[in-house]
């Protein structure tokens, strides 16, 4: 076997093996999405979500692992039976998700404030309309998760909740904010948080139910809540996080630049062997 038999062999093999890696990982992803489908309440009460959210990335995670499994399955059968067809779509549907990604991130970062204005817009009009349609609260409860872990209140600062007229009170003339803007961190009294009906940031455990109620918790803006508004806090989370996030899209982008190489490699130089293959016979 010459030298450049072995480096095709090498090539074919290390592009199989790392392809049945993500096949693996696309199946736990799927397997993963379908759990959560099929055990919701569990899932609901250990990480908050409601149901409707919770269906979206669910599927969105099935969907995902299913087309990783397809197209790592393409690499592993193209490069183990030196299939010129499948290799060559296998190159094709990774250059694609390539060229995609950078138009993605050419995007965002060309209309980053057309972007920001944008989910402005739309974190606003959740604001303004909150709670006044029960049945459709999933952009909500969204946000009351993002308010929740994030540690903020409102976009701007918990002003933003005043004008409210779900949170407006007849009795009173003290303004009103979500559950999910209280401060339970900032006093040592940990009952007082036990005590909202507020199940979705309840505890994990046998009490804990999904949150797709009509119920609506509210705490006084007088007490404590979280002062800091969530457009800060977000600024702040993707500028301690940016490494992190720029390292895994590099990561993923050279990943993608290797597959697609080790693949058209074995894919142009396959009729290089065959040739010889037919003049030894």
């Amino acid at each position: 076997m010459s030298a450049q038999d072995s480096c095709l062999s090498l090539i074919k093999y290390l592009l199989f093996v790392f392809n049945l890696f993500f096949f693996v990982l696309g199946s736990l992803i799927f397997c993963f999405g379908i759990w959560i489908l099929i055990d919701k309440t569990s899932f609901v009460s250990f990480v908050g979500l409601s149901f409707v959210p919770l269906q979206i990335w669910s599927k969105a995670l099935a969907i995902s692992g299913i087309l990783t499994m397809g197209l790592a399955l393409l690499g592993c059968v193209g490069s183990l039976k030196e299939l010129r067809c499948l290799l060559g779509l296998y190159f094709g549907i990774l250059l694609l998700l390539f060229a995609t990604q950078i138009t993605l991130g050419i995007l965002i970062s060309t209309q980053r404030m057309r972007l920001e204005r944008r989910v402005k817009e739309i974190v606003l009009e959740t604001i303004q309309n909150y709670r006044s349609r029960p049945e459709e609260s999933a952009a909500e409860e969204s946000w009351d998760y993002v308010q929740f872990q994030l540690r903020c209140c409102g976009w701007n600062s918990p002003r933003d909740w005043f004008s409210i007229p779900s949170l407006i009170s007849n009795e009173s003339d003290v303004h009103r904010v979500p559950c999910s803007c209280y401060n339970s961190s900032a006093t040592n009294d940990s009952a007082v948080f036990d005590k909202l009906s507020f199940p979705q940031f309840s505890r994990p455990g046998p009490l804990a139910r999904p949150r797709h109620s009509i119920d609506l918790c509210v705490v006084p803006a007088n007490s404590n809540i979280y002062s800091e508004g969530c457009a800060r806090s977000l600024q702040k989370w993707l500028h301690n996080n940016l490494i992190s996030i720029v390292g895994i899209c590099l990561g993923v982008g050279l990943l993608e630049l290797s597959f697609m190489t080790l693949s058209i490699f074995l894919c142009r130089n396959l009729d290089q062997v065959y040739d010889r293959l037919t003049r030894y016979r």
